[in-house]
C-alpha cells in the first residue's frame, strides 16, 4: 500500500495539483476576508472529476496553504487573513511596525512548516491507534461520540454558551430535512420535491462562509481600504538564528502539542489553537510583559500550533468520520464523494488513499515553506488587489461552485438563503462552526440512536451500560458541568467587579 501511495502522489500530475493547491491556499489565506475554509469549498466540486488521490492532494495543498497564508496579511496589515491567524497579529503587527516585518514573516513561514510537519507525525502515529479502539465502537458508541462533539463545542464556547447552543441546535435541525435514516419516512420538506435528499454540505458550507465573508468584506470595504498600506521589509533566510532556533524548541514542542490536541477535539479549529498557545507561552515566558510589543515568541507559538491543528484535525475525521474543523468537514464531503468512507476500517478498505494523504501533506509542506518564501513579496501585492473587482469574481465562484454540486438552480437558491442565515448569525454574535459541526453529525446522531434503540428493543440504558459509550456520556456531562461553573463564577465575579467600580465612583463625587 505505501509504494502504492508513494507512486500515486510523486505522480507528476499529482505534484503540480499539490503545489497548484499550495500557492492558491497561501492567496486565499493572504487575502483579508477570503479563507482557506473558502479556498477549499470553491474547488471542491473541481476535483470531482480527479482521480481520488489527486482530488485529495489538491485539497490538501490547499488546506495547507490557506492556513499559512494567513501570516502574511497578520503581519504586513494587521488584519489576519484567516481566523487561525488572530493570534499571530498581537505580535507580528507590532513587529511589522518596528520594521521587522521581515523577520517576523520569516519566523511565521518556517514555524508554520514545523508546526505542519509536527501535525503530520500526529496523524500518522494517533490514527492507526486509534482506529483499532475504535473497532470496538458500536452504534451506542457512535451515538455517545456525538453527543461528545456536540457538547464540547458548547462548553468551549464559554460565555457565548447559549449561542454555541443554538448553533448546533440550528445545525441539527438542517441536518434532518429530507428522508429519515432507516425508515426513510419524508420529513420538513414543506411539499418541495428538491429537499427529499436534504441539503447539500458544499452547498451549505459555501453559502454560510464564503458568500457571508463576501457580504461583510463588501460592507467593511472603507475600513479595510484605509488600512491596505504596504510595508517596506527586508528578508534574509527565515529571520531566526540558531541560537533562538534552540531557545524556542520549548516553545515549538507545546505550541504543537496544543494544536493537535485542539486539532482532535471536534469543532473548535486554529483560531483557539493559536490563542491558547499564544496564553500558555506567554505564561511560562521569563518577560510576559514583552508579549505584545513584538517579539518572535508570540508569532512562533501562533503559528506553530495553528498550523499544528491540520493533522490532528484530521484524525477524528480518520478515525472516525467527525470533522475536527470547518475544512476537514469540506474535506470529508470530497473523501465521501470519491468513495472513501472515513471510519475504524478505513486503513483495510482505503489504506492507499490514507498513506496517499500522508504524502500529499509532506509534499504539501515543503510546498508551503518554499513557494510561501520565495512568492512573499508576490503574495503580499495581491493584498492591493481592489475589493470591487475580487469579491464579484469569487461571488461567481461561489454560485458555479453551487451548481456544479448536483446541477440544481435550487441549490444556488440554498447558497443565498445560507448566506443570509450566516449574515444573521454575524449579527446576533453567533458562531458558524458549531453550525456546520451540528449539521455533519446530525446523521450519525439520529442513525446511531435509532439503531441503538433498535437492537436494545426501546431499552436506553444500553448507553450507560456500554463501558465505552458511558465514558464519552460522562466526559460530556463533566465539560458541560465545568463550563456552566465557569460561567457562573466569571458572572459574579463581573458583578463584583461593576459594583466596587461605581462604588468607588460615588466615593469620588
Amino acid at each position: 500500500m505505501i509504494t502504492a501511495a508513494l507512486a500515486n502522489v510523486f505522480n507528476p500530475i499529482c505534484l503540480f495539483l499539490i503545489w497548484v493547491g499550495t500557492v492558491i491556499g497561501i492567496i486565499f489565506g493572504s487575502v483579508p476576508g477570503l479563507s482557506a475554509t473558502m479556498a477549499v469549498v470553491l474547488f471542491l466540486p473541481m476535483t470531482f472529476s480527479l482521480e481520488a488521490t489527486r482530488g485529495i492532494a489538491l485539497l490538501v495543498g490547499l488546506y495547507m496553504g490557506g492556513i499559512s497564508g494567513g501570516l502574511i496579511s497578520a503581519i504586513l496589515l494587521k488584519i489576519p487573513g484567516t481566523p487561525s491567524s488572530i493570534s499571530t497579529v498581537f505580535d507580528g503587527g507590532p513587529m511589522a511596525e518596528k520594521g521587522e516585518a521581515g523577520r517576523a514573516l520569516g519566523v511565521g513561514i518556517l514555524y508554520s512548516f514545523i508546526g505542519s510537519i509536527m501535525g503530520i507525525l500526529a496523524l500518522m502515529f494517533i490514527s492507526p491507534m486509534l482506529a483499532k479502539v475504535c473497532l470496538l465502537f458500536g452504534p451506542a458508541e457512535y451515538f455517545s461520540v456525538a453527543v461528545f462533539s456536540l457538547t464540547i463545542i458548547a462548553a468551549l464556547s464559554g460565555k457565548d454558551l447559549l449561542n454555541g447552543l443554538i448553533a448546533g441546535l440550528t445545525g441539527l435541525a438542517l441536518s434532518m430535512v429530507g428522508m429519515a435514516p432507516i425508515d426513510t419516512k419524508v420529513r420538513y420538506t414543506f411539499g418541495n420535491y428538491q429537499l427529499l435528499n436534504g441539503f447539500d454540505i458544499t452547498v451549505l458550507l459555501i453559502g454560510v462562509f464564503a458568500v457571508t465573508d463576501i457580504i461583510l468584506a463588501g460592507f467593511g470595504r472603507r475600513t479595510l481600504a484605509q488600512r491596505l498600506e504596504q510595508k517596506k521589509y527586508q528578508l534574509k533566510g527565515y529571520g531566526i538564528s540558531l541560537v533562538e532556533f534552540i531557545q524556542q524548541i520549548p516553545n515549538a514542542i507545546i505550541s504543537s502539542i496544543i494544536g493537535i490536541i485542539i486539532g482532535i477535539l471536534p469543532g473548535i479549529g486554529g483560531s483557539t489553537a493559536g490563542l491558547l498557545a499564544y496564553t500558555a507561552e506567554k505564561s511560562r515566558s521569563k518577560y510576559p510583559e514583552k508579549f505584545g510589543t513584538g517579539i518572535i515568541d508570540g508569532v512562533i507559538a501562533s503559528e506553530t500550533s495553528n498550523n499544528a491543528v491540520i493533522g490532528g484535525s484530521l484524525v477524528p475525521l480518520l478515525c472516525m468520520g467527525i470533522p475536527g474543523n470547518t475544512v476537514a468537514a469540506v474535506f470529508l464531503g470530497g473523501l465521501l464523494v470519491h468513495g472513501i468512507n472515513p471510519g475504524p476500517l478505513i486503513f483495510y478498505k482505503s489504506g492507499v488513499y490514507v498513506y496517499g494523504i500522508y504524502f500529499a501533506l509532506i509534499v504539501a509542506s515543503f510546498c508551503m515553506l518554499i513557494f510561501e518564501r520565495m512568492g512573499l513579496r508576490i503574495f503580499a501585492k495581491l493584498l492591493d488587489i481592489p475589493k470591487h473587482i475580487l469579491l464579484p469574481i469569487i461571488m461567481v465562484m461561489c454560485c458555479v461552485g453551487a451548481y456544479s454540486s448536483n446541477s440544481r438552480v435550487f441549490d444556488v437558491q440554498c447558497v443565498l438563503f445560507f448566506a443570509l442565515l450566516g449574515l444573521m448569525f454575524k449579527c446576533f454574535k453567533i458562531p458558524s462552526t458549531p453550525l456546520i459541526i451540528g449539521f455533519i453529525l446530525g446523521s450519525m446522531f439520529e442513525e446511531n440512536l435509532r439503531m441503538a434503540l433498535q437492537a436494545s428493543h426501546g431499552d436506553w440504558s444500553i448507553f450507560i451500560t456500554r463501558p465505552i459509550s458511558c465514558a464519552f456520556l460522562i466526559i460530556a456531562v463533566v465539560f458541560c458541568t465545568y463550563t456552566l461553573i465557569t460561567n457562573l463564577r466569571g458572572r459574579k465575579k463581573a458583578e463584583e467587579e461593576g459594583k466596587e467600580y461605581h462604588e468607588a465612583e460615588e466615593g469620588e463625587l
